[in-house]
Order: C-alpha cells, then structure tokens, then sequence
C-alpha cells in the first residue's frame, strides 16, 4: 500500500484523480461481469449489496470529506462550519436538480415509478441512469480530494484520496452486479447486461477529473467542494440507496450490510489517512 501511496504523490494530481477513478470503473465492470457466471440474483443479496454501498458513502462523506473540509476552513467556531454547511447544501442540491431533470428508475421500483423528466426511454436505460446518478458525486469526491493534496491544505492526504477511491471501487463491485443482474432479468443478454452495467460508472472518471481541475484552478473552494461531494453523496443514499433496499422483507440484512460498509469505509480512511 505504501508503494502505491507513493506513486500517487509522485504524479500529476489530475491524472492521479484519473486513476484512482478507472479503478472504481474497473471493479464496477468485475461486478458487472459476475452477469456472465450468475443466471439470477438473490434478492437478499441485492439488498445486502445496496445496503453496504449506502454505508461507505455515508462513512466517506464524513471522515473523507466533511472533516477534512471543516479542519481545512479558516475562523473558528461557528465562522469555521460555514463552508461545510454551504457546500453540503449546495451539494445536495445540485443533486435535487439532477433527480428531477434526469429520467431513471431505482433498481427495485416498478416502471410506472420512474423519475425525471417524462420520456420514452426502455427500463434498461433508465436502471443503467439511476446508477449514473449515484457515481456522479463518488467520481467528484475523489477527484477534489486528490486536488486538494496538491494544493497543499492541511487535512487533505494522499493517503485519504486512496482510501477514499478504495472504499468507492469496493461497494462499486456489487453495484456493478446489482445493474447487470435486473438489466439480465430484464431479458437483455449477458454481453448487454454487462455493458450497461459497467457504463454507469463510466461518469466517475469525468467527475474526478473536473473535480481536481476546480480545486487547483480554485484552491479557496476547497473546503466547500468536499463538503459539496459529501451533501450530494448523502442526498443520494437518504433519496434513492435506502429507500432501494425498503422495497421487501429483507431489510434487516440490508441495514447490517449498510453497518459493514460503514465500517469498512472508516476504517480505510482512518488507518490510511
């Protein structure tokens, strides 16, 4: 892990943002690709998998970016909060906006309980645009806290940034599964299945990369920028990941999974930051 932290030191931070995110990309296609080995998915499992993304981007949002944001933040007590909680408002409405606009449906929902804006896209599009939506602040996250280590802010390390990306690719592998297997359901074949599956993290690449421009090219933004990630990554599990795994009678496994990733997630960052 350290050589790894090195390399990352020793290169552009912007491309440092870019790698991290293709290895989210990455395990999101090894979970998409389980689609070639697996004719159904347990819907305990489903919801266990949802449950434990939930819990890494609620675990990320603080110790990844939140705390760093208010420990980088000039002033003190409550003139010290302020860009967190502008940024966190923000955040979570930049996401609100993007939830009306952009048409999808949630993995377990019935068509005739799509969001956005009314169109006649195919289920397939829009389950592949629901995941979409939950990579945009993931690839953002990563991509600002990498800028923010080039900056030079105090509270951003690079051994964060990779905790961060590591905690992202993990609970990205059964997100992967969790598109293709539906899409599979669906009655698309498994080469599709695997290739919508992999497109919704296609976006977390984009996000990181304009992510750590902004911040580098902006460097007093960054306290608001991670807090920005943080409200969109939380409007996203309280909107579309929880509600996902409400749907049957397995929500109890789904709240443990959630506890796992939790956990997980702060682990990574606190032994690695």
């Amino acid at each position: 892990m350290k050589e790894i932290i090195d390399y990352f030191e020793s290169i552009d931070p912007i491309l440092a943002a870019f790698y991290a995110t293709l290895f989210t990309w990455g395990l999101t296609a090894l979970g998409a690709g389980l689609v070639f080995f697996f004719k159904t998915m347990n819907r305990a499992v489903l919801d266990g998998m949802l449950g434990f993304t939930g819990g890494v981007m609620v675990a990320a949002s603080f110790w990844s970016l939140l705390a760093p944001g208010i420990e980088m933040s000039p002033g003190e007590g409550f003139v010290k909060v302020v860009p967190a909680a502008v940024g966190f408002l923000l955040g979570a409405l930049f996401l609100f906006g993007l939830d009306k606009v952009l048409p999808h449906l949630h993995i377990n929902f019935k068509e005739n309980e799509k969001e956005g804006l009314k169109t006649p896209w195919h289920k397939t599009t829009l389950l592949t645009l629901a995941i979409t939506l939950h990579n945009i602040p993931e690839g953002l996250a990563v991509g600002v806290l990498f800028g923010g280590v080039a900056a030079g802010f105090d509270g951003a390390t690079i051994g964060g940034a990779v905790a961060l990306a590591l905690g992202i690719g993990l609970q990205n592998f059964p997100e992967g599964f969790a598109v293709a297997m539906p899409l599979r359901r669906q009655g698309l074949s498994r080469r599709k299945s695997f290739m919508y599956g992999q497109a919704s993290a296609l976006v977390e690449p984009i996000a990181a990369v304009l992510g750590a421009w902004a911040v580098l090219t902006f460097q007093p933004i960054l306290p608001y920028a991670l807090s920005f990630a943080a409200g969109a990554m939380i409007f996203v599990v309280v909107e579309e990941v929880i509600p996902e795994t409400q749907q049957d009678k397995f929500t109890d496994i789904a709240t443990m999974g959630f506890i796992g990733g939790f956990i997980i997630m702060m682990t990574l960052d606190v032994g690695l930051g």
